[in-house]
Parts: structure tokens; sequence; C-alpha cells
């Protein structure tokens, strides 16, 4: 049987069980399932390579509760031990009473997320068991055993199947759309940020991991990976990858997703960004690139808001001044921001904006069509380029224009953004202008000082319809003609309704 096979019989199970409830739930359970079985097959990996070298390995997990003792207990022949193994209520009553709490209690044994405690701890701290029958979940562990996760092959496959649950998430809309982003978006804003091993890479609110694991895919996708030494894998392994997540739900799909996807020690915490006063962040803090999508049309509270310069309660504007704070000399960034940061011109988004043209460099504005983001969010959204390198001069516009409107079955995709990905990396073929050209051209550039009011938001002028003015005589007359039309149909209904 498949992986995808496999994963597809996990979800139909859990859909029959009492205690799951859509793809957020299912998702959800089977990532913890799963965890535990890579920590299983990773535990006993460096186990073996300790013993080759004459040395011992200390588990992190207990003896009595590692993955071949209580998921699957093997009899003398390698088989499913029916008669160690629980199921129905047995088993139910040991993972809610006795294994979770004890997977909760980690969460106190240290703050480094490089280690295999830390994980557990911020997995488990707020993850409770929903599946409500002992012999679904039993089906559920017997499948997940088969899974391979000291086979590079297969656990390549199962991070694509992994990516299709999480898009099915995220599809799922509600509030489990919050912690997915597009693929084809993530891909782009990872190719246009000319990323290098050595760079550290940042998002503040990390969902489902995809920035991160699509940048681990950029820096080791062919035969980069073969090129790399020893001492640059370490880096991109270890000092590479950070951020931080304020849900635990969020928490347990980032981190799953990256685990799965081969970034073994991601520098991820737990817990809200927005609760760091920038005002003490210093250089050795800061990143060379910044890549988020953080949640938009959220309110913080006053306590919230005094950690920034300039206290709004819309949360998209200060996960802005966090991200500018946190971006290294000549560093470089791109986020996703709502149509309404580059338009707005109330006191806190034009003190905002005002700094981030003065003390940055924004270079690129893609403006996305709207749709990008449903069933979860109908807000039309823009990618916000910027550098530490100075001020902006200069702003490269672009326009993706589907060929068709966006919606949950049409999403966009990558082709939609390969004119952008070629014109940002060719500045020579650009539209350097922000004149009116022909039909076809997506792109213009704009001087800073044509900015008005700190108004950033993509104004195609390609676009432009042309406005017919008509003199307030013809205006009234056309407000009769439209009233006289009115009255003949409501003299047909009434007459309807009469007769």
């Amino acid at each position: 049987m498949s992986i995808q096979n496999s994963i597809d019989r996990i979800t139909d199970i859990l859909r029959r069980d009492d205690g799951i409830s859509g793809a957020m739930h299912y998702t959800e359970q089977i990532s913890w399932i799963l965890f535990l079985k890579f920590l299983n097959d990773y535990e006993d990996n460096r186990a073996d390579e300790a013993f080759l070298e004459g040395k011992h390995y200390n588990y992190v997990l207990r003896k009595d509760l590692r993955w071949n003792e209580w998921a699957s207990p093997k009899d003398e022949n390698g088989k499913l031990d029916v008669k160690r193994a629980l199921t129905g209520d047995d088993l139910i009553e040991f993972v809610n009473n006795t294994f979770f709490p004890y997977l909760k209690a980690f969460k106190n044994a240290t703050n480094d997320p490089k280690s295999l405690s830390y994980k557990i701890g911020a997995i488990f701290e707020y993850l409770d068991n929903r599946i409500a029958s002992g012999h679904t979940l039993r089906e559920v562990l017997d499948i997940i055993d088969a899974l391979d996760f000291q086979s590079s092959d297969e656990l390549f496959e199962l991070s694509q199947v992994y990516e299709t649950l999480l898009q099915s998430m995220g599809s799922d809309g509600g509030n489990s759309g919050e912690f997915y982003t597009p693929r084809a978006i993530i891909k782009a804003m990872v190719d246009t940020t000319r990323i290098e091993v050595g760079d550290t890479i940042y998002d503040g609110a990390i969902g489902s991991g995809g920035f991160l694991v699509e940048a681990f895919d950029y820096l080791t996708a062919g035969n980069k990976k073969e090129k790399l030494s020893a001492r640059e894998w370490e880096t991109i392994q270890n000092d590479t990858f950070f951020g931080q997540e304020k849900t635990s739900m969020g928490y347990v799909m980032g981190m799953m997703n990256m685990i799965l996807h081969g970034i073994e020690s991601p520098n991820v915490f737990k817990g809200n960004t927005l609760t760091q006063n920038i005002r003490d962040f210093q250089e050795k803090d800061r990143h060379n690139v910044i890549l988020a999508n953080p949640p938009f049309g959220g309110k913080e509270k006053k306590q919230i808001q005094q950690n920034f310069p300039v206290e709004s309660n819309a949360t998209e504007i200060l996960f802005l001044q966090h991200f500018m704070k946190m971006l290294k000399l000549e560093g470089r960034a791109a986020i996703v921001v709502p149509e309404g940061v580059l338009f707005q011109t109330n006191n806190a988004f034009t003190k905002v904006k005002q700094n981030l043209l003065e003390n940055f460099n924004v270079h690129t504005i893609l403006s996305l069509p709207s749709g990008v983001f449903l069933p979860y969010s109908g807000v039309k959204t823009n990618v916000l380029y910027f550098d530490r390198k100075g001020a902006t001069n200069d702003i490269w516009y672009y326009d993706v224009t589907p060929p068709y409107k966006l919606t949950k079955n049409k999403p966009i995709t990558y082709e939609h953004l390969q004119e952008f990905i070629h014109l940002f990396h060719h500045p020579e073929e650009r539209n350097a202008t922000n004149a009116k050209t022909g039909e076809g051209c997506n792109d213009w550039t704009v001087n800073v000082a044509d900015i008005k009011d700190y108004d950033l938001s993509a104004k195609n002028p390609h676009k432009v319809v042309e406005v017919v003015h008509r003199t307030p005589k013809e205006l009234l007359t056309s407000i009769k003609q439209n009233d006289i039309k009115i009255n003949e149909l409501m003299n047909q209904i009434e007459s309807l309704i009469d007769g």
C-alpha cells in the first residue's frame, strides 16, 4: 500500500470516529501519532549510531512509553503481539490518563528548541487525544507502524502527502485556513528572495511552516544537497530556520511539516510574537531573510500595543513593525499584507509607512488577485518586498492577473506568477515608467516622490477605466428614466398579484 493510500485510509477511519469533526481534527490527530512514530525511529537510529561508536544512547522517552512498547509491541516473529497491544477502552484510558500527561510534563524540561525534550513538550502542551474509540485508534496505529521514517525515499513521499493534508485543512475554511498559505505564493516569494547558505530565515507567524519548508527545499533541492559541506549542512539544520507560532494547533502542524521535510532542529518557539518589545531588539537578534504571512484583521489589547513605537490594535500594523525591527543590515523581507496596509492613511498606518519608506528600501509590491485565500478569507492582499539597504527610491509594481476568477476550486497556480518571477530577476525587462501602455502589460514603476499621503496601493495604469463625465441635467434625466422603469415593473408585479 502506498503512503498516500495509507493516509487516505486513516482519514476515512477517523471521519467515522465520534471525536473527530472536519479536516482540522483529523490532520491534528494524524500529526501527533506520526510525530511519535518519527520520534521512535529517530531515537532508534541514534541508538544504533551510538552502538557502532561504542557509546550508549540515552532515550528521551521512558522505556515502557516508547512506540514499540505501547503502540505496536511485537512478538518473536516481528508481528503485532495481540496479547500486549492495548485496544478499545483500555487503549483510550492509557493514552488519555497515562501517556498524554507524561508527554505534557516535558514542557518544564528545557527551553532549548533544538532538543527533543523541547519539541515533545511544546507539541503536547496544549494537545489532547480526540479519538473517542480505542478500536479506531488501534487501526490507525497499526497503519502508521508500517511507515519507515529511516527511509529517505519514504520520508520524502510522506512529506508530500502531509502537504496535501495541510492543504485540505486550509481549504476547509474556518479557523483552519489561517495555518496554510497557498504553495504557489510561498514558492514565488522564496524564489525571489535570493536565499543563501549562512542566511538566517525568520517567520514570526509560522502557521504550518510553509515558508521555512520551502526555503529548506530551495537550499537543498536537486544536486544542491550533494554539494554542501558537512559544516554547511549542520548550519542549515541548526542555525538557519527561526520562528514563532501563537496557536498550539499551528505549532503542531508547523513542527510536523518541518520535521517530515527534513528540518530536524528548527529554532521555532510556541508563543505570541507580538508580546516582544521591539525596542529591545539588537543586531544579534535580527535575521537576514524574513518571509511571512502574518495574521490580519485581528485586534490586540493595549498591553500588547505598548511593545511598539506606533500603537495600533490592528495586528497587521504591529507585525509589520516587528518585521522591520527584526531585519538585519543588508537583510531582505517579503511579507504578505492586506490591501488596507497599503492604502489606509490614518495616523498609525501613515507613521509606519513613513518609517518604512524613509529607513527601508521598498523595491517591489506584488498585487495579488482577490480570492487567493478563499475560502478562509476574501480579503485582497499584496506581497511587500523591502530590504535594509537605505531609503526607498523607485517601487516596482506587478499586478497578477489570472485568466479566470479565483475560487476555492480554481486556486492561484505557480504559472500565474512566472512572469513576475522572471521580471524580478531581469529588471532590465521591466516597465520602468508609470505611463499607460498597451494591453497585456502587468507591471509599472512609481518614484517615491510621486506617492501621495503614503498611499502605496497598486493602481495599475494599464487598467484605468475611462470615466464619462455627464452634466447634472444628463444625470437628472437618467435618474428620472430609471424611476419610470421601476414604476412600470412595480405595476406589473401588482397586477400579477391582484390577478
